[in-house]
């Protein structure tokens, strides 16, 4: 069992379920800065997700087509998936 992980970016909380990803690489594809895979072909953060602007942070969440990739904003509401 991979485990989850979550992170605050420019007042985004971004969730990873790893135990969804299957590793379709849409999410690095559009923020390499943001998200990598790693051996496992998960989604895991990148070294440096803050450089990512936010709406591109949002737009390679949605692009997740398992939902591994969970967005709420500052307020806490849900934006992803």
């Amino acid at each position: 069992m991979a485990e989850d992980a979550k992170l605050k970016i420019g007042g985004l909380t971004i969730l990873i379920e790893r135990d969804l990803c299957v590793g379709f690489g849409d999410c690095v594809s559009e923020a390499p800065d943001a998200f990598q895979l790693d051996d496992n072909d998960q989604a895991v953060f990148a070294a440096n997700p803050a450089a990512v602007d936010r709406e591109k942070l949002i737009k390679a969440c949605e692009l997740c087509p398992v939902d591994a990739l969970t967005v709420w904003d500052e307020e806490g509401r849900q934006l992803i998936p």
